[in-house]
């Protein structure tokens, strides 16, 4: 699989989520993610105005599945997302559901397994369930919280390497990630790479002199689109 730039569009607002999908196409990214918090204050509304804008995008529902999965799947996939994530951490029953909603309204599943005792262990798993991708996780408040009691943050690099190797299914690595880092997923075997939005450049090599957002993307998506998935 080549390299693949997504964007999760973590923003709260509809028109502002458009406005950085629309600059983040022409950049040249690949896929477009509805965000949790775009999901949360948008719902299907906001699925629905990714779709209208770009009809033939590949769509990432953020939806971060725990119960109700066949009917999540089933709402989110008429409304125009093509790929929709389920928590492993779900009952196995749920992940089922996912799985069988999507192979039914032909959406692709992601496996999420954020907070799994065992990350490499549960990225198999979900694979051996049926999903389509792994998402290797570590999130938000357990970054942070670890930090602020001043130990070292974890970080999805720990254990890439050792997903990728498990599983056959293509992986994404998320959480916490630097520009400089995600760009280097690739190299781990993991080839979906994910960019936060709103949009922070935060590696000197990326920044334009003008400070022009979108050539600094270009540049980013370059930069992925080059390598050879390790």
């Amino acid at each position: 699989m080549r390299p693949i730039v997504q964007i999760s569009l973590d923003l709260t607002n509809i028109d502002e989520a458009l406005d950085t999908a629309r600059l983040a196409m022409r950049a040249g990214v690949d896929w477009l993610e509805a965000g949790t918090p775009l999901i949360l204050a948008e719902g299907l509304h906001g699925v629905r105005a990714l779709r209208e804008a770009f009809p033939s995008t590949p769509i990432v529902a953020d939806l971060k599945t725990m119960d109700g999965g066949y009917l999540e799947v089933e709402m989110m996939a008429k409304a125009g997302a093509t790929h929709v994530v389920v928590m492993a951490r779900a009952h196995e029953e749920t992940i089922r559901c996912v799985v069988k909603a999507g192979a039914d309204f032909g959406c692709k599943v992601m496996g999420d397994n954020m907070v799994c005792d065992d990350m490499v262990a549960g990225a198999k798993w979900l694979e051996d369930l049926g999903c389509d991708f792994v998402i290797h996780h570590i999130g938000y408040d357990e970054r942070r919280g670890i930090a602020a009691r001043g130990q070292r943050m974890p970080s999805p690099l720990d254990q890439l390497r050792q997903v990728v190797d498990a599983v056959k299914i293509p992986v994404q690595a998320v959480g916490g990630l630097s520009l400089e880092q995600a760009i280097e997923c690739p190299k781990y075997g993991a080839p979906l790479v994910v960019l936060g939005a709103p949009l922070t450049i935060d590696a000197d090599a990326f920044k334009t002199a003008d400070g022009d957002l979108e050539a600094s993307l270009r540049m980013i998506c370059d930069a992925v689109h080059s390598q050879d998935v390790g």
